[in-house]
């Protein structure tokens, strides 16, 4: 069967499944804002706790362990395939992009497993956020 380049698109388009957009993007806002609420809590709760300068800096520890925590228990997964973006935004997120290869690769060894692909994922949004970072307060300081 010899189909031209627009009759197989319009096959393609016939037999793909509808995604169903609306419906993710409010999954995605609800779970986010979510996330970002407990966060908030967080926050509010160092900051009757511990001086101001302290409390921004704890809650971004507890949730980098939260994030890494659920991840190691596999909660994180579950709903991240229920809120998908949402679950990426957040400092959860990137918890997550470092913990899930680490797991996924502790078979293969300490060092050549878990240690070279933890950072497989996260490795490249880290680079290029210092280096955004830096390139940013050169012309700041240029400018000033």
């Amino acid at each position: 069967m010899k189909m031209t380049k627009k009759e197989y698109e319009k096959y393609v388009a016939r037999k793909s499944p509808k995604s169903p957009l609306w419906m993710n993007m409010l999954k995605a806002f609800v779970s986010g804002g979510a996330i970002c609420s407990i966060g908030e809590g967080i926050l509010n709760g160092y900051s009757s706790l511990l001086p101001k300068d302290s409390a921004g800096p704890a809650t971004s520890i507890t949730m980098v362990f939260i994030g890494a925590l659920l991840t190691g228990l596999k909660i994180y997964d579950n709903l991240a395939k229920f809120a998908g973006a949402g679950t990426l935004v957040p400092i959860t997120g990137f918890a997550n992009s470092v913990a899930a290869p680490a797991l996924e690769f502790k078979s293969e060894g300490i060092i050549t497993g878990m240690s070279a692909k933890m950072f497989i994922i996260a490795g490249p949004v880290i680079v290029f956020g210092i280096s955004t970072s830096v390139i940013y307060g050169i012309f700041y300081c240029l400018l000033k």
